[in-house]
Protein backbone atom coordinates (compact mmCIF):
# COMPACT_ATOMS: atom_id res chain seq x y z
CA UNK A 1 0.00 0.00 0.00
CA UNK A 2 1.08 3.55 -0.67
CA UNK A 3 1.33 5.91 2.21
CA UNK A 4 0.67 9.62 2.24
CA UNK A 5 4.37 10.44 2.60
CA UNK A 6 5.25 8.61 -0.63
CA UNK A 7 2.73 10.73 -2.57
CA UNK A 8 4.21 13.92 -1.12
CA UNK A 9 7.71 12.97 -2.22
CA UNK A 10 6.47 12.25 -5.77
CA UNK A 11 5.19 15.81 -6.31
CA UNK A 12 8.56 17.34 -7.33
CA UNK A 13 9.19 14.40 -9.62
CA UNK A 14 5.78 14.79 -11.25
CA UNK A 15 6.37 18.51 -11.79
CA UNK A 16 9.72 17.83 -13.43
CA UNK A 17 8.27 15.15 -15.68
CA UNK A 18 5.37 17.41 -16.68
CA UNK A 19 7.81 20.14 -17.78
CA UNK A 20 10.03 17.77 -19.73
CA UNK A 21 9.53 17.90 -23.50
CA UNK A 22 11.38 16.15 -26.29
CA UNK A 23 12.27 18.68 -28.95
CA UNK A 24 14.38 16.56 -31.30
CA UNK A 25 12.43 15.45 -34.38
CA UNK A 26 12.18 11.79 -35.23
CA UNK A 27 14.38 10.57 -38.09
CA UNK A 28 12.71 10.34 -41.50
CA UNK A 29 10.78 7.10 -41.99
CA UNK A 30 10.93 6.24 -38.28
CA UNK A 31 7.22 5.60 -37.94
CA UNK A 32 7.15 3.46 -41.08
CA UNK A 33 10.07 1.32 -39.82
CA UNK A 34 8.35 0.86 -36.45
CA UNK A 35 5.19 -0.41 -38.13
CA UNK A 36 7.24 -2.75 -40.34
CA UNK A 37 8.95 -4.18 -37.27
CA UNK A 38 5.59 -4.68 -35.56
CA UNK A 39 4.25 -6.49 -38.63
CA UNK A 40 7.33 -8.75 -38.78
CA UNK A 41 6.89 -9.67 -35.12
CA UNK A 42 3.21 -10.47 -35.68
CA UNK A 43 4.15 -12.76 -38.58
CA UNK A 44 6.79 -14.48 -36.45
CA UNK A 45 4.34 -15.17 -33.65
CA UNK A 46 1.77 -16.58 -36.07
CA UNK A 47 4.23 -19.06 -37.66
CA UNK A 48 4.33 -22.66 -36.51
CA UNK A 49 7.31 -23.89 -34.54
CA UNK A 50 9.17 -25.61 -37.40
CA UNK A 51 8.51 -22.79 -39.85
CA UNK A 52 10.01 -20.32 -37.39
CA UNK A 53 13.16 -22.43 -36.93
CA UNK A 54 13.60 -22.94 -40.66
CA UNK A 55 13.11 -19.25 -41.35
CA UNK A 56 15.60 -18.31 -38.61
CA UNK A 57 18.09 -20.84 -40.03
CA UNK A 58 17.76 -19.42 -43.54
CA UNK A 59 17.99 -15.82 -42.30
CA UNK A 60 21.39 -16.71 -40.88
CA UNK A 61 22.77 -17.08 -44.39
CA UNK A 62 22.42 -13.32 -44.88
CA UNK A 63 25.38 -12.81 -42.55
CA UNK A 64 28.65 -14.12 -44.04
CA UNK A 65 30.20 -15.18 -40.72
CA UNK A 66 27.15 -17.16 -39.66
CA UNK A 67 26.74 -18.64 -43.14
CA UNK A 68 30.35 -19.83 -43.03
CA UNK A 69 29.71 -21.41 -39.64
CA UNK A 70 26.59 -23.18 -40.93
CA UNK A 71 28.48 -24.52 -43.92
CA UNK A 72 31.38 -25.71 -41.75
CA UNK A 73 29.04 -27.48 -39.32
CA UNK A 74 27.07 -29.11 -42.13
CA UNK A 75 30.28 -30.18 -43.85
CA UNK A 76 31.61 -31.75 -40.63
CA UNK A 77 28.27 -33.46 -40.00
CA UNK A 78 28.31 -34.87 -43.55
CA UNK A 79 31.88 -36.09 -43.15
CA UNK A 80 31.05 -37.73 -39.82
CA UNK A 81 27.95 -39.42 -41.25
CA UNK A 82 29.93 -40.66 -44.27
CA UNK A 83 32.73 -41.98 -42.06
CA UNK A 84 30.23 -43.77 -39.81
CA UNK A 85 28.42 -45.30 -42.78
CA UNK A 86 31.69 -46.45 -44.35
CA UNK A 87 32.74 -48.15 -41.10
CA UNK A 88 29.45 -50.04 -41.02
CA UNK A 89 29.80 -51.06 -44.68
CA UNK A 90 33.42 -52.15 -44.14
CA UNK A 91 32.43 -54.24 -41.13
CA UNK A 92 29.70 -55.98 -43.15
CA UNK A 93 32.16 -56.62 -46.00
CA UNK A 94 34.75 -58.01 -43.55
CA UNK A 95 32.20 -60.38 -42.04
CA UNK A 96 31.05 -61.48 -45.49
CA UNK A 97 34.61 -62.11 -46.66
CA UNK A 98 35.36 -64.04 -43.47
CA UNK A 99 32.32 -66.23 -43.98
CA UNK A 100 33.26 -66.88 -47.61
CA UNK A 101 36.82 -67.80 -46.58
CA UNK A 102 35.56 -70.29 -44.01
CA UNK A 103 33.17 -71.78 -46.56
CA UNK A 104 35.95 -72.01 -49.14
CA UNK A 105 38.22 -73.86 -46.71
CA UNK A 106 35.49 -76.18 -45.46
CA UNK A 107 32.59 -76.39 -47.94
CA UNK A 108 30.53 -78.37 -45.43
CA UNK A 109 30.86 -75.63 -42.82
CA UNK A 110 27.46 -74.22 -42.11
CA UNK A 111 27.18 -70.45 -42.54
CA UNK A 112 25.37 -68.70 -39.73
CA UNK A 113 24.15 -65.20 -40.42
Amino acid sequence: MKSESSNDSDIPLRRTLNRWRVEDPLPPGFEHRVWQRIEREEVRTSESGWAHYIKTFLEGFRRPALASSYIAVLLLAGLAAGYWQSRIDNEHARQELGARYVQMMDPYQRLEH
